[in-house]
């Protein structure tokens, strides 16, 4: 286990995320974060702001020293030395586990606003993260150039490794309405070139010969264009989280921000992937470049 995700002689990720929230204030701002939390390999639970009163990132400021200390013991021992927010952060974080870091992509709850578009690039274990790179690539340059698309919003690209594959948003320079997911993005099994999600899958697979298709349900030997994490209520994976392979229980990556030229690399995914937190924390401030 790596030191940084140890505190007191004991596993505990708060440390690692209260360094790398500062960083992530920009991107999260106003946006409620979520936790994963592994109990064991066949279980987790997720607290967020739907189940449990709202967290932000700017929260994690009330993370200290005594606070990293006293979570040797358990919450009910310590609590009266603890003020409100950090009872709310330790029940978030709970030590001497594993936790993954998300946020709520468009807010929580249904209904609101969309200031960010979500693409997540899955893929099955079967499939390597370099064809995912390409798949990212092409899918970048197709959105680029779809000029009716283009027509509708303005946005700025920002890219994400996830600690397993990668991710695409597009951050709207002016918000749109709820419906704008519903009508040009949601992809449809029965009527795939009814949104741009499953026409730009199936440019990929014309131009690439990768097997590529629209959708949110894994298949085997298939990268999804998936952009279901978009709407309000939806999650999404935070930059600088932990990726935790849910069948060992160990850590196996680290998300991190990445450029369209970086996209170009062909030996990216395996750099990626010897990154582990605290070569992140070294490097952050090249990171925060890219938010």
């Amino acid at each position: 286990m790596k030191e940084v995700l140890k505190n007191y002689g004991e596993l505990d990720v708060l440390g690692y995320y209260s360094k790398v929230a500062s960083y992530l204030r920009d991107f999260l701002k106003g946006k409620e974060i979520a936790t994963k939390t592994y109990i064991n390999p066949k279980f987790f639970f997720l607290r967020r702001g739907s189940n449990s009163p709202s967290l932000l990132i700017d929260d994690l400021k009330a993370v200290d020293e005594k606070m990293l200390e006293l979570r040797k013991g358990s919450l009910k021992d310590v609590k009266n030395q603890l003020n409100g927010k950090q009872v709310l952060v330790w029940e978030y974080f709970v030590p001497r586990k594993l936790v993954q870091l998300f946020y709520a992509t468009n807010g929580e709850h249904s209904g609101k606003n969309i200031e960010r578009i979500f693409i997540d690039i899955d893929k099955t274990k079967d499939v390597k993260a370099e064809t995912a790179q390409e798949v990212a690539k092409k899918l970048i340059e197709i959105i680029k150039k779809d000029k009716e698309f283009n027509k509708l919003v303005k946005y700025k690209t920002f890219l994400m490794w996830t600690g397993n594959s990668f991710h695409i948003y597009l951050l709207l320079k002016k918000q749109v309405n709820k419906d704008f997911y519903d009508k040009y993005l949601a992809y449809h099994k029965n009527n795939p070139l009814d949104s741009f999600i499953g026409r730009w899958a199936s440019l990929i697979k014309e131009k690439t010969g990768i097997n590529v298709e629209g959708g949110h349900e894994k298949l085997k030997s298939k990268i999804i264009i998936d952009p279901s994490g978009t709407p309000s209520g939806k999650l999404a994976r935070a930059p600088f989280s932990l990726h935790i392979d849910d069948k060992k229980l160990e850590i196996d990556g680290v998300a991190v921000p990445v450029s369209e030229q970086q996209l170009g690399d062909r030996n990216l995914v395996s750099k990626l992937r010897r990154l582990n937190p605290e070569k992140v924390l070294k490097n952050i401030k090249n990171y925060k470049k890219l938010l």
